[in-house]
């Protein structure tokens, strides 16, 4: 049966209050069927080529000069060979190697998670799962036992090798002996490891132990490096000149930099380490926007277009009919030139405007001897975003519904331009991920994966949500039944007027419920909440009301824009105003309103874009700015049809009920107790938290609470469900899927 947007929510509705009534959690075979049901609408297996039929996508191989090729590349086609006939595009995901409460270099994820996402993938669409490094030996054999139990509809493989970056990044140039030779160390075990015959010693960060399963049959390219510091490979090239390469594989064309040299060398090993193995596959290096070879004459920030590394610099010689490829992780929010290049901000694709298409068409035609493939792209489903980008596709700021259509309207450009395939950023969120905005206020920053910050949009692109707890213990939709029974704390009575505030916290929030005599105040009057974590206060609230110690207030109720919701800042925590106003100077500041006990407030802000000037004009332009305060009013069920993941409040009847992020009200990290405190001068530093101060003004009375407090915390909680409107990015997978498959098979 088909399904429209709205029947396929209901449906997935539907089968998740199902489960969630039958588990405390929802598990992972009720994740699985949640995203086979978001992705197909069926009870079946999804069509794997849309509406071309169901067909065998087993690898079919072919054999030249003696060795196997699953994938080819001829000009700018990719192609993988299956018994369904040619893939010419190819959907995939990207992997991580983190779980919330974990550091990658911890590669915490368990076999059970692997044999747990494999079929969830599948049945979403992607037909590609790229990796960054070398994982676990339980990777690879879990591989191995989804594919040989699907041979039909496996999953391909496309692998990255880790170069030394700390190494490179304190010695400022790839040729450092030091550098090199850990590069060297890596391809061997990567290759190695894919192909079940290495054993991998114990480094820290790094995985290891003895690896017996082959995943070579599904191995469809190699994509080796990270994204590079321009600044650095800057350095690097002009402390090497001179260097050349020609390998017996692959070869540093005359005109290479050294970097394309040193990834020539490395491609080059990876090619012969392959050969030895029986096997041709397609390699690139990791490219993006900031080192592109493209001039950007528009580009407002000198960094993101002083150097550029080149794919069409690095070729095969006649001893390798494996190929290479061109692989960018592209996004289309940055660098700024897609706001100014002429030929991007004005490019048309199927009649409208699409500077992202613009680029890509740009890249596309740049390498006209090779196949290009965006490897990574996306945006985060987050409230807080990092920067504005053309057609309102921002670094953030999205619903989950609105993520999954962008992704999937990315996903059909970047198959519409003539790539060869388009890998979305990322399977699951990622609480560890820091961005440029919010990464200063997470302190210590090693704990970031120990709690959830829905500032940080970075955290937030997976197609797979990762909530905090083990399940929902509190859904904000203004209803108190979970209450009760969710181990609150009542932290207020009273005889009238307020009469109950009770708090919460997971790994994700500070939950406040409270509840009145009179039905829904909020709608007739503005409610304030003070929070106080550090010392100091402004002597009064933002409606006026005395109070000695908030740090932060909110504010929902009605007032001249309606009944609306948002977090504020005194002038004394306000970082925005104190770093980027009093210290650096963004914009103009009275110091009397930053000065401790100031009765200032200004909303909660983020700043998204540092002043610069205008390419076009030549006019200084401003800072950009979002409101990260601004507290939405709707539904956090994912059952509802209203769900909102951003959502922050609701009320019903007598009662209010509010999630406030942590970062919104102060903390650093919540995990281990810890404040922000900002000086006028811009220096951060923390302060213990011992208890968090909760005063309560409405009705024109002031509640002062007992405060709320919680035990730090060393290990998290958490669960995963599929976003919502997933099924829209699967349409896209498997039609693009569709649309790639060789007309040679029909």
């Amino acid at each position: 049966m088909a399904y429209g947007a709205g029947e396929k929510r209901r449906a997935v509705g539907d089968l998740a209050r199902s489960f969630l009534k039958a588990w405390v959690q929802v598990s992972m075979l009720g994740l699985a069927l949640l995203i086979l049901a978001a992705c197909s609408g069926t009870d079946g297996p999804p069509e794997l080529l849309a509406d071309r039929g169901p067909l065998s996508l087993a690898p079919a191989p072919k054999n030249v000069a003696g060795l196997t090729q699953l994938a080819s590349v001829d000009g700018q086609r990719f192609a993988v060979h299956t018994d369904g006939g040619d893939l010419t595009f190819l959907p995939g995901v990207n992997l991580g190697s983190s779980i919330p409460g974990h550091a990658p270099g911890e590669l915490a994820i368990d076999r059970q998670q692997y044999r747990d996402w494999f079929p969830q993938i599948s049945a979403a669409g992607f037909r590609v799962v790229r990796v960054y490094t070398i994982l676990p030996p339980h990777f690879y054999e879990e591989f191995v036992a989804y594919n040989e139990a699907n041979p039909d509809a496996p999953l391909f493989l496309a692998h990255g090798i880790w170069i030394p970056e700390e190494d490179f990044y304190e010695a400022g140039d790839l040729w450092n002996p030091l550098v090199r030779d850990a590069f060297h160390r890596e391809i061997r075990d990567a290759v190695g490891a894919v192909n079940g015959d290495a054993v991998i010693e114990p480094l820290r960060g790094h995985a290891s132990g003895t690896y017996v399963a082959d995943v070579s049959s599904w191995l469809i390219s190699w994509i080796v490096g990270v994204e590079l510091d321009p600044q650095i490979v800057l350095d690097s090239d002009e402390a090497n000149p001179g260097r050349s390469f020609t390998g017996e594989m692959i070869m540093a064309t005359s005109d290479a930099s050294p970097t394309e040299v040193w990834l020539a060398e490395g491609l080059d090993l990876v090619a012969r380490l392959q050969t030895e193995r029986g096997r041709l596959v397609p390699m690139a290096f990791v490219n993006w926007p900031s080192t592109d070879p493209l001039d950007h004459p528009e580009e407002p920030l000198e960094r993101e277009d002083m150097v550029g590394v080149d794919a069409n610099h690095v070729l095969p010689t006649d001893a390798w009919p494996g190929g290479v490829f061109a692989s960018y992780h592209a996004y289309p929010y940055y660098p700024d030139f897609q706001r100014f290049e002429p030929g991007i901000v004005d490019f048309e694709l199927n009649g409208s405007v699409d500077p992202y298409a613009g680029y890509l068409t740009k890249l596309r035609n740049h390498h006209a001897d090779m196949p290009t493939m965006v490897t990574e792209f996306g945006v985060p489903g987050s409230v807080g975003h990092a920067h504005y980008g053309p057609l309102g596709r921002n670094q953030g700021g999205h619903s989950e519904q609105e993520q999954m259509a962008i992704n999937a309207e990315l996903l059909h450009v970047i198959a519409d331009v003539g790539l060869a395939g388009g890998y979305v950023f990322a399977w699951t969120d990622e609480w560890f991920k820091f961005t440029w905005n919010t990464i200063d206020f997470e302190l210590p920053g090693d704990r970031r994966a120990m709690w959830m910050n829905p500032w940080t949009n970075e955290a937030h692109f997976g197609v797979v949500a990762v909530n905090p707890g083990s399940e929902s213990a509190v859904l904000v939709d203004g209803l108190p039944d979970e209450w009760v029974t969710n181990g609150s704390q009542v932290i207020h009575e009273g005889a009238e007027g307020l009469r109950e505030v009770r708090a919460f916290h997971d790994e994700g929030y500070l939950h406040l419920l409270l509840r009145f005599d009179d039905e829904d105040l909020w709608e007739r009057e503005m409610i304030t909440v003070g929070v106080d974590v550090i010392e100091g206060g402004p002597g009064q609230l933002p409606s006026g009301a005395p109070d000695e110690l908030s740090d932060y207030a909110v504010q929902i109720g009605a007032g001249e824009n309606g009944v609306t919701g948002m977090i504020l800042a005194a002038g004394h925590s306000d970082s925005y105003r104190r770093i980027y106003g009093a210290a650096l100077g963004y914009f103009e500041t009275d110091p009397a309103d930053l000065a401790e006990g100031a009765a200032s407030w200004a909303p909660q802000t983020l700043i998204v874009n540092r002043p610069l000037i205008d390419p076009l004009t030549g006019e200084d332009q401003a800072a950009e700015t979002m409101i990260a305060g601004d507290l939405l009013r709707g539904t956090s069920d994912p059952d509802d049809a209203r769900f909102d993941s951003r959502t922050a409040w609701q009320g019903d009847g007598q009662f209010l009920e509010m999630r406030l992020p942590y970062q919104g009200i102060g903390f650093s990290d919540p995990s281990s107790l810890q404040a922000l405190v900002v000086g006028l001068d811009g220096s951060v530093s923390t302060s213990l938290v011992e208890r968090v101060g909760i005063v309560v003004e409405a009705g024109g009375q002031t509640a002062t609470t007992a405060g709320y407090a919680w035990e730090p915390w060393q290990s998290v909680t958490w669960h995963e469900r599929p976003k919502a409107d997933l099924d829209l990015l699967s349409s896209a997978a498997k039609t693009t899927l569709a649309e790639g498959r060789s007309s040679e098979a029909d």
